[in-house]
């Protein structure tokens, strides 16, 4: 399991904020690689695998998306891989 947030890089969209996290986790299934969360300093007290300022590789099937927006919008969602 990793652990990243698109936010870093595109800022708040309200009500579009889901979508766009949702877009990136099936870019990073279908591309294979997991965005970062950029300006991301590490903290050694928290064991979190956090992928930190740079993209790396994956190979995971299956993605879930957390959102919670303003106006109480939450959303968990699983995004998974369409086999062929």
């Amino acid at each position: 399991m990793k652990v990243t947030s698109i936010k870093s890089m595109v800022g708040h969209a309200l009500g579009a904020a889901g979508a766009q996290s949702a877009v990136a986790a099936i870019l990073a299934l279908r591309e294979g690689k997991i965005p970062p969360t950029i300006n991301y300093t590490l903290d050694p007290e928290i064991d979190i695998p956090i992928v930190g300022n740079t993209a790396q590789d994956a190979d995971g099937h299956y993605a879930i998306v957390n959102a919670f927006g303003f106006g109480g919008q939450n959303v968990v969602a699983v995004l998974g891989k369409v086999e062929e």
